[in-house]
């Protein structure tokens, strides 16, 4: 009969011998692809001619890259967008648990009646909202069917025709402040603020993951026990002041896990934006994808768009990596 420590010895190589090969597919297929990449983005291959010198000084491409203004413009529009999308997505998704958190008849319809958009793809979703929010068949076209735009020109007003994708102006500048708080701010060659083209995109992101969110909360809410909201009512607070007070803060993890996850969504968003509105006016809907995609496939600058690719990992890391560490440690 083997011993303890034998036996213990086996069970522990028989699940190295196990996780092996998928350790090693790991470590050549994601690992090595990605200092692969990381390595041409340092090189000199700018064009379809295959060329693996480094460049001098080797973090040039980098450098280039920041100072391009579309660049700027696609950093511009991810954090707008991931703030809009994530702020809009939390707020609706919550919302909608909230009213399904009641039971009344036709709840399941409902539920899944709103779960439904995250079942399509991006494309789908992008050609849709972009018909939607196009200035000829859209959403201006039932201004003029409702008689909207005829009783304000009726009272001497300009009609309702905004040019929703196709509008490149950008609200709230804070150019000035950017560069009074920071030195390098004066050096940005777009504008910063929120640019109008970019609203309609994150309003149509937020339609196919508000059903997501509300999954995610109605999980939630189905683990909280029901004498909390009996505690609740026995100290006398209404139904609104219950949520407000006791169940939404209890729902703080689930916030938390949502938003990474919506996050990271923001950071690698490329095929509704591709969809729907393209570069956009001005790059005013370019996002660090399609940069990446245009470098790669159209351009042939290999170095700039692993570059771009590189910059997009390493902002998925700085969020993701933080989350996992603190998810680890609090089971421990």
């Amino acid at each position: 009969m083997p011993t303890a420590a034998v036996r213990l010895w086996a069970s522990r190589h028989k699940a190295l011998i196990i996780l092996v090969p998928s350790l090693l597919l790991t470590a050549i297929f994601v690992y090595g692809f990605i200092g692969t990449s990381f390595f041409f983005s340092l090189t000199n291959w700018r064009t379809l001619a295959v060329d693996l010198s480094l460049r001098d000084p080797i973090w040039q491409t980098y450098a280039d890259m920041m100072a391009m203004p579309r660049f700027q413009a696609d950093l511009r529009n991810t954090v707008v967008f991931t703030v809009l999308f994530i702020a809009l997505a939390i707020a609706l998704g919550l919302f909608l648990a909230i009213l399904l958190d009641r039971q009344f008849k036709g709840r399941s319809f409902f539920r899944s009646a709103f779960l439904f958009p995250y079942a399509l793809s991006f494309i789908v979703t992008g050609v849709v909202w972009r018909w939607i929010f196009n200035p000829e068949t859209g959403i201006n076209l039932f201004f003029d069917m409702l008689g909207i735009n005829r009783g304000l020109e009726a009272l001497g007003m300009d009609p309702l025709s905004p040019g929703w994708t196709t509008d490149p102006e950008v609200i709230l500048s804070i150019n000035q402040a950017l560069a009074a708080l920071w030195p390098g701010g004066a050096s940005f060659q777009i504008e910063w603020g929120i640019p109008v083209a970019l609203i309609p995109v994150a309003i149509a992101a937020t339609w196919q993951l508000s059903g997501f969110v509300m999954a995610m909360y109605l999980g939630g809410l189905a683990s909280i026990e029901a004498s909390v909201r009996d505690a609740a009512r026995i100290d006398g607070a209404g139904e609104w002041r219950t949520y407000r007070s006791v169940i939404i803060p209890m729902l703080t993890p689930i916030t938390i896990s949502t938003a990474i996850i919506l996050l990271h969504v923001s950071l690698k968003i490329f095929d509704l934006v591709f969809a729907m509105s393209g570069v956009g006016p001005g790059f005013a809907t370019d996002v660090p994808a399609i940069f990446v995609f245009e470098m790669m496939f159209t351009a042939a600058r290999y170095n700039l768009g692993t570059a771009a690719s590189i910059v997009m990992l390493a902002a998925s890391c700085l969020v993701i990596v933080p989350y996992l560490i603190h998810t680890f440690k609090s089971r421990e």
